[in-house]
């Protein structure tokens, strides 16, 4: 069982620091917005990339924008959190369970 829990408490150490480093890119993108950085920098490029799937669904789902603020990265912020919370944290007590 050993082997299990030691997988699980893998998988969360890695989901764990692959969702704080998307947030770290959403906040990226929401800096980048306030400045007028050039397109085609290949960094711009990929913190664009990455996070305007997970933005632009939000966006479709839920109107964000008020006043010209957009409260998509809010949202996808609060998310990351809660999956944190909630998804990483149960896996790390589930692999605790069955040491």
């Amino acid at each position: 069982m050993f082997i299990i829990a030691n997988l699980l408490y893998a998988v969360s150490t890695v989901l764990d620091y692959a969702l704080t480093f998307f947030m770290y890119l959403v906040i990226a993108r929401a800096v980048l917005s306030w400045i007028n950085p050039d397109p085609y920098n290949p960094i711009v490029r990929f913190i664009y990339n990455t996070t305007e799937p997970t933005l632009s669904f939000i966006r479709s789902k839920i109107p964000s924008t008020f006043g010209g603020i957009d409260f998509a990265p809010i949202v996808v912020f609060l998310f990351v959190i809660f999956l944190q919370k909630f998804l990483v944290n149960s896996l790390h007590q589930l692999a605790n369970l069955l040491y």
